[in-house]
């Protein structure tokens, strides 16, 4: 007997290749895609390099403006020292200027001649006084111009005067001192 099979049999189909096309475009995204990831994790490592540098840079910087600020500071205080050394220099200076002053006005001095007043304002010098006889106040005056330390030497005044019946002169000189 014969046995015959009704029943549909159910073939595979075989499977239809893709074409070439759909093949190639599809390793050349795979390709492209590769690509891509390794340039975006070769410009991410990049940029986060250049992001540590420049937040290196940034501290670099705020030391540095730490550090000018710090020199700034330093050359003030040193301004600041130096205009004091000055003044404390031109002070003693000018300290032996009234010994000084004072010794060659005394030392210059003739005999009969007394000094009754002296005022000095600046570099100027007024000078009240008694002499006996008008040839020792022309000496005095004579003395005080070959001084090396005054310049300008002026008579202003000298008139007789009587004081308590003694016949005297009264002078009034001026000068300057030399700085």
């Amino acid at each position: 007997m014969i046995k015959v099979n009704l029943i549909p049999v159910k073939r595979r189909r075989k499977a239809k290749q893709l074409p070439p096309f759909v093949i190639t475009m599809m390793i050349v995204t795979v390709v492209a895609g590769i690509v891509m990831a390794y340039l975006v994790y070769f410009f991410n490592s990049r940029l986060s390099d250049r992001m540590t540098q420049f937040a290196a840079n940034e501290k670099k910087i705020a030391e540095l403006k730490e550090k000018i600020k710090a020199v700034e500071n330093f050359e003030r205080l040193n301004k600041t020292f130096q205009q004091r050394a000055d003044i404390i220099e031109q002070l003693s200076k000018n300290r032996s200027v009234p010994v000084k002053l004072l010794d060659e006005i005394s030392n210059l001095l003739p005999h009969g001649i007394w000094l009754q007043a002296m005022t000095v304002s600046g570099e100027n010098i007024n000078i009240d006084g008694y002499g006996f006889t008008n040839s020792d106040i022309v000496l005095y005056v004579d003395n005080i111009k070959h001084s090396k330390l005054f310049t300008e030497v002026y008579l202003q005044e000298s008139r007789s005067t009587e004081i308590e019946k003694i016949p005297l002169y009264v002078f009034k000189l001026t000068f300057k001192i030399k700085v």
